[in-house]
């Protein structure tokens, strides 16, 4: 059985419950490399064959999957599985040996991001939509950063694209956005060395230009945190005591 695990975006105690107990009942723990903390394989138990899966290509990481498949694995992921992981290539994999898995969702960097920052995706008359994707490098990206900024009304997180901040301040004056949009950075979200950058998309490059790791980038008018119109969920009805 191969249990795909997600380990969280940095602080080793975001793990879910049931992650944990997988880890600390594998036999086998294929991780992905330095973006996994060290705490979350000291509850491997003695004896846990534990590998890191950097520099593998996919051809040995199929191969280590099959290997181990009649054992208790866990394929740890950072963040959540789902997302920016590669899972759906090792996934038809196992399906083509009959191999069975499961998957253990995890908390993502966007989320570990907004705790950190202590701040609502979700701001009523300003965003009702979160778009998680990532700035077109050597990745191609189907959905151009044209049609991904005119969502303006959107609360934008962009993945894996620090280096690439200058496109995205680019297009999105392009788009029509003002130099005051606010724009911030998250550095390694929930990791003891969690950094904040808060700026604007006319300063917030100059004031990151120093990372080359893990980073997050946010963007959008959300970032105010201010309603520009109240929740119907927590407003009393002026009306209910007229009819």
């Amino acid at each position: 059985m191969i249990h795909f695990v997600g380990a969280g975006c940095g602080d080793a105690e975001l793990v879910t419950v049931k992650g944990m107990r997988l880890l600390q009942n594998a036999d086998v723990v294929l991780y992905t490399g330095s973006l996994i903390p060290k705490e979350v394989l000291s509850w491997c138990k003695d004896g846990c064959i534990v590998v890191d899966s950097q520099g593998m290509k996919y051809p040995e990481i199929f191969e280590f999957l099959q290997t181990h498949s009649e054992k208790n694995m866990v394929r740890l992921h950072t963040g959540d599985p789902t997302l920016y992981s590669t899972i759906a290539k090792q996934i038809e994999f196992l399906k083509t040996k009959g191999i069975e898995y499961d998957v253990v969702p995890g908390i993502t960097a966007a989320f570990g991001a907004s705790a950190a920052l202590g701040i609502e995706y979700t701001i009523p008359g300003v965003s009702q939509t979160i778009i998680l994707t990532r700035v077109e490098g050597k990745t191609p990206n189907p959905e151009s950063l044209e049609n991904i900024l005119a969502c303006k009304s959107s609360s934008l997180v962009f993945y894996l694209s620090i280096s690439l901040l200058k496109k995205l301040k680019k297009g999105a004056f392009v788009q029509g956005y003002s130099k005051d949009t606010p724009c911030w950075v998250v550095e390694k979200a929930t990791w003891k060395e969690e950094k904040i950058y808060k700026g604007t998309l006319e300063d917030i490059e100059e004031k990151v230009s120093h990372i080359k790791g893990i980073a997050l980038i946010l963007l959008g008018e959300f970032l105010h945190q201010k309603e520009t119109q109240e929740s119907h969920l927590y407003v009393k009805d002026c009306n209910s005591n007229h009819k």
